[in-house]
């Protein structure tokens, strides 16, 4: 099924049928309509509801006819419909029930309207759409009785009074209607499952999905009428497949082990010991199955599949049997009406597939799908409530049980009825009789819908199986909230682990509870309560670990699943069997792995472990995998938290206002020194070092940001208090938190994992973030510890602990450290690790990012030989030594810890070399799904590229190839500033701080020709042709297109949207000039006007008079001519551009001498010269 055409049409079938259904409601309610004359109540219910909330009515009339059309063309294809009622007969155009209305032959119970608009006695604009919509109407009606949920009226009420006909969308017969691209979509061949009819609904909704989580991101709650557009996720058939019959199949051959259900259940994961400790079924109607979020009926139309090959095996009538599952077996509960109104028309299909039309029309039960609706009483209507179930049933339970409803669409399945039997008191409640007593007779109807859903409520499912809804604990509405916490305090995180609880609860001693739902239950600290709760009083079957890609409609690796069985009884040492598949890439994958486990033909993925065996791992997390010396390990150390601090640092509460990135703020007002705690405290500098986590790197790096810490963090601590006092944060987040391990050496790691686990050595002086949780060892044990965390060991224990993105310092805290084995091998270790310590920060430093940076490595006399390509030769050898050298020490440190931990059948200390995690490094770098020719070309252009970034700092006198380390790097210095720390240059600065990027050297201080310049001054003028040649080569284009098209683009990327050489551009591009933000005065727009805008203008117009005398040159060749003329069209576009630009953006800019503060940072700066400098794409978005 192309779930991606479906998702497409479902989403425009949506926005259709709103516009059609918004034009239907205008016309109807027009002064004058016909519609007010004709149909008077419901025009008055439509306009009272249409007043109360317009969008609500168009929402709903769109959806309720988009229901019945996709429910129409299925029974069409599916030849439940006789004639075809949205479908035309084969090879005609018309839908059939049209077609044979226009012969003659009209359906019983026809209105004659119907055959006055076919032959013209009922004047209409066009009489056979009005005809049809009457069809289509009867055809509704008709269906009404089979199935009331899908093609019912508006509120039950009398017909007069439903409004829904009225806004039937006009256009449904022409070629481009909602009918005829239903019809497309909805082939004959897509209908042979009606789980098409889930994936539309889904689809459908997904838009208001979007809105609703836009909405979240702007702390708007998600309330009842939303929950389940947030929720709604239609389950993989394959997926529906495992749960179904590894817990109805399962159940069904412990009781019938002759049964031959098992081969027809592909997904059925045999037991491999005989079971005694199941429920006893003696016939299949015992069999009570629910769906307590059931959405679309999924996971119930395959039920009702299995249960249909359970019956026949039994030797039951074909013809009963859809009807004995519907009486007997299946109960779907959810909140959502369309949802509802969908499983049971999917049930109903299912059982019209088996029957045929004449029998499903005569069929007499009815899916039971309890939509749950919020039922309230008045104080006095409780009272009416003991006439309705005589005074002995008027318990205080039935009192309690009837007030649960009233938020029943918010709190679903997951209200517990106080009321300990209510089908005997729903019994009584029906078979009163009020006579005329209305007032009663409706307090009647409502304690039974709440009696009802009590019933559906209680506890006596053998099996409970679903997909729930997922939903943060942050994006519940205040109420839901408040539920959560005071009825499942342990599960309260998320939506889906409360269903977790609810199901247990929902199902009979012994029962199966079934679900897929996020795999985070299984590992995170804050689930340990509930993963107790659950097996305390049950214990797992089977599951199948899906992972992250289990489902292809959602993408990505950010949701992972997991499927499973568990039965409602404790058996600690009952070893269940688990099936690995997180590593496959799609569902087909994973589908197929499982289908291959399931069958026996392979054993690869496939697990066993008890709930005793892993007892003993800190958090009790569900690590199947884990083999028994890793076990032990874990039993027999100590938690590495025990022994040294982990700790999560500052949130400031506003990064936007106290971090920077470090080029961003003054040089001189940064402590960039590893400066001790005292120190560092006590100094006048404003910026510190703050470790924020980053991209993946190990050992060392990522040492990019700084924060405000000025006197102690001032700032920081006073906006703290003034957000506190206007009630914006919590008194718990009005201080800076675990203060007392700021500026001290630390082990960090990065927050969000993207591949392995790493950690890197922080040095003295640094200040660390929530995304830069950190573990402090001490001096002494810096390195012992961060070999530790960087061995194989820790990152295979992390996929235990947290196999999920986010490492948080409770996760660390957890990880085994065995003191013996430790110090056995210290010596080893810290030899590794401060070898590996040197390697990571020489290869850090080698680039302008880091705040050591001295000078560019193609410039170090250890690798200068006499030509560039030579020496780029030489640095390659370099870096190639450094990550081979690397590659053996993190091999070695695995060894090491490996041995020691006793691990060595569990695990290898290879280390795949993408995973050396250095920036000479290109398969780390660039990854290694491309070929290592690729690989080295990138890393070839990324140098010079790099080499030539370095030469503009140059020319700017940011950097000196006479002095390394920054020189320029305060606000405001200029030349003066750099010929007292380098007095002869070798090569100058530019003087004026602007440096022209222009299509040709019209300047004498052109980028190419300064870039020229400093590659003979670099590297001789003897070979600067060749030298030229070799960077062209590896940039593959001329140095005046990198310069002019990518040099700009490439330093924003570079500097992480933070640029600091700042590029003056013209709207067309015809101008472009540099400046280095940190050597900008008030007076540098002037210079930008005075010595380059208007000199330029004044240049294109020295060209454009040679161009037009050349145009016209009788000396000048045909060619020369036309090509004159072109070019000075050019030129004359150029000027008006210029001359336009200079009078109504630089002149005004340069009058109001602008002053900035670096301290700001870029984000706040670069704004201030909007429409003189070049626009940067998601400044404003880019993370602080």
């Amino acid at each position: 099924m192309d779930t991606n055409a479906l998702k497409k049409f479902a989403q425009s079938a949506r926005n259709l049928l709103i516009d059609q259904v918004t034009a239907r409601l205008d016309m109807v309610l027009a002064e004058g309509a016909a519609a007010r004359r004709e149909h008077p109540k419901a025009i008055a219910r439509l306009e009272a509801a249409a007043n109360s909330n317009r969008a609500q009515v168009i929402e709903q009339a769109a959806y309720t006819w988009f229901n019945r059309f996709s429910a129409l063309r299925f029974m069409d294809a599916t030849g439940l419909t006789n004639p075809r009622v949205v479908s035309p007969a084969d090879g005609a155009t018309r839908p059939e029930i049209l077609a044979e209305a226009m012969a003659g032959n009209l359906p019983n119970r026809a209105r004659p309207e119907i055959a006055e608009y076919l032959n013209g006695t009922r004047p209409a604009h066009d009489g056979q759409a009005e005809a049809y919509r009457l069809l289509l109407i009867h055809a509704c009606n008709e269906w009404h009785g089979a199935m009331p949920y899908m093609f019912e009226r508006a509120d039950m009420l009398d017909r007069a009074e439903d409004y829904t006909e009225l806004l039937m969308p006009d256009d449904l017969l022409s070629l481009d209607s909602i009918l005829a691209r239903l019809r497309e979509m909805m082939t004959e061949d897509a209908c042979q499952d009606v789980e098409i009819i889930g994936w539309l609904y889904q689809f459908y909704i997904s838009e208001k999905k979007d809105q609703v989580f836009a909405g979240l991101k702007k702390n708007q709650k998600i309330t009842a009428e939303n929950i389940p557009a947030a929720t709604q996720l239609f389950t993989p058939h394959w997926i529906v497949r495992y749960l179904v019959e590894n817990s109805l199949g399962r159940l069904w051959l412990l009781n019938r082990p002759q049964s031959k259900l098992a081969a027809k259940m592909d997904y059925y994961i045999a037991p491999e010991e005989p079971e005694t400790d199941f429920l006893k079924i003696t016939r299949p109607e015992e069999i009570r199955i629910c769906d307590p979020a059931c959405g679309s009926g999924h996971m119930l139309t395959y039920a009702f599949d299995l249960l249909y090959e359970i019956y026949a095996e039994e030797g039951h009538d074909a013809a009963e049997i859809p009807g004995l599952i519907l009486q007997h077996n299946l109960t779907g509960i959810e909140i959502d009406d369309r949802a509802g109104a969908l499983a049971a028309f999917a049930l109903s299909m299912k059982a019209a597939a088996k029957l045929g039309r004449r029998r499903f029309l005569r069929m007499e039960e009815k899916p039971d799908i309890v939509v749950l609706q919020d039922v309230r009483f008045t104080p006095a209507e409780v009272q009416d409530v003991a006439a309705v179930v005589g005074k002995d049933l008027f318990t205080d339970e039935l009192r309690e049980t009837l007030g649960q409803f009233e938020p029943a669409k918010n709190f679903g399945s997951l209200i517990v009825p106080k009321l300990r039997d209510p089908a005997e008191t729903l019994r009584v409640a029906k078979a009163r009789d009020f006579g005329s007593d209305l007032l009663l007779k409706e307090v009647q109807a409502r304690v039974v819908a709440v009696l009802r859903m009590a019933e559906a409520l209680s506890p006596k499912y053998h099996v409970v199986v679903a997909n729930p809804p997922y939903m943060g604990g942050g994006g519940m509405n205040s109420k839901l909230q408040e539920f959560a916490k005071s009825f499942y305090a342990d599960s309260k995180s998320d939506l889906y682990a409360i269903f977790m609880e609810r199901a247990v609860s929902l199902t009979a001693e012994s029962g199966i509870v079934a679900m897929v739902n996020m795999q985070s239950w299984m590992f995170l600290p804050y689930f340990e309560a509930l993963r107790s709760k659950l097996f305390s009083h049950s214990h797992l079957l089977t599951m199948a670990h899906l992972g992250p890609r289990a489902f292809d409609s959602i993408g990505g690796d950010v949701v992972s699943t997991t499927a499973f069985c568990l039965q409602n009884s404790r058996k600690m040492d009952h070893s269940a069997l688990f099936v690995r598949l997180i590593d496959g890439r799609d569902e087909r994958e994973k589908s197929e792995k499982l289908k291959s486990i399931a069958s026996g033909s392979t054993i690869d993925g496939k697990y066993y472990a008890s709930q005793n065996q892993i007892e003993h791992l800190p958090g009790k997390p569900i690590a199947y995998w884990l083999g028994k010396n890793f076990l032990e390990a874990f039993a027999r150390s100590e938690r590495l938290g025990d022994v040294f601090p982990t700790r999560t640092g500052l949130q400031t509460g506003d990064n936007a206002k106290f971090v920077r990135i470090w080029h961003e703020v003054e040089h001189s007002k940064s402590s960039l020194e590893p400066l001790d705690p005292e120190t560092s405290r006590a100094s006048a500098y404003k910026w510190f070092p703050l470790n924020a986590g980053g991209t993946y790197r190990r050992w060392f790096g990522n040492n990019e940001k700084v924060v405000d810490w000025l006197n102690d963090g001032e700032n920081i601590r006073n906006d703290k208090l003034e957000r506190l006092e206007r009630g914006e944060i919590l008194a718990s987040n009005s201080k800076p938190k675990n203060e007392q391990y700021y500026f001290l050496p630390a082990v960090t790691w990065t927050r969000i994992k993207s591949k392995s686990f790493g950690v890197r050595i922080c040095e003295q002086g640094t200040i660390f973030d929530m995304a830069g949780s950190s573990v402090f060892p001490g001096a002494s044990n810096l390195s012992i510890v961060s070999a530790f965390l960087n061995s194989k060991i820790c990152d295979f224990a992390l996929g235990a602990i947290n196999p999920t993105v986010t490492t948080q310092p409770g996760d660390v805290a957890r990880f085994p450290w065995l003191v013996e084995a430790v110090q056995n091998s210290k010596a080893k270790i810290r030899r590794v690790a401060e070898t590996a310590l040197l390697t990571a920060k020489s290869d850090w430093d080698a680039s302008e990012t880091s705040w050591d940076f001295t000078t560019f490595p193609l410039l170090s006399p250890d690798h200068r030989a006499e030509t560039l390509a030579d020496t780029y030769a030489n640095l390659r050898t370099h870096w190639q030594g450094m990550t081979d050298k690397m590659q053996r020490l993190e091999e070695e440190n695995n060894r090491i810890f490996i041995d020691a931990y006793g691990l060595a059948d569990e695990l290898t200390p290879e280390v795949a070399i993408e995973e050396v995690t250095l920036t000479c490094n290109p398969a780390y770098r660039y990854g290694v799904k491309g070929t290592e020719e690729d690989r080295e070309a990138r890393l070839r252009e990324d140098t010079v590229a790099e080499f030539l970034h370095f030469a503009v700092g140059c020319m700017f006198g940011r950097y000196s190839l006479d002095v390394p380390g920054l020189i320029l790097a305060n606000q405001g210095e200029g030349i003066e500033e750099y010929l007292a720390r380098v007095p002869e240059p070798s090569f100058a600065p530019d003087r004026d701080n602007v440096i022209p990027v222009l299509d040709a050297d019209w300047f004498a201080d052109d980028v190419v020709t300064r870039a020229r310049d400093f590659l003979r001054v670099t590297f001789g003028e003897a070979k600067f042709r060749e030298n030229l040649a070799f960077v062209e080569a590896a940039l593959g284009k001329d140095l005046r297109k990198w310069f002019t098209r990518d040099f700009f683009d490439y330093h924003v990327r570079r500097y992480k949207k933070r640029p600091i050489y700042w590029m003056f551009s013209s709207p067309k591009g015809s101008f472009n000039a540099l400046i280095y933000m940190h050597r900008y005065r008030p007076d540098t727009v002037s210079v930008v006007l005075n010595q380059y805008v208007r000199e330029f203008i004044h240049k294109l117009e020295v060209e454009r008079t040679r161009l037009e005398k050349l145009a016209v040159d009788p000396a000048a060749t045909p060619a020369q001519q036309t090509k004159a003329q072109k070019e000075t069209a050019t030129v004359i576009k150029q000027i008006a551009e210029l001359t336009e630009w200079e009078r109504e953006v630089v002149y005004p800019m340069a009058q109001q001498k602008i002053a900035i503060d670096l301290d700001d940072g870029v984000k706040r700066n670069y704004p201030l010269f909007a429409g003189a400098l070049k626009p940067i794409k998601g400044l404003e978005a880019a993370d602080d």
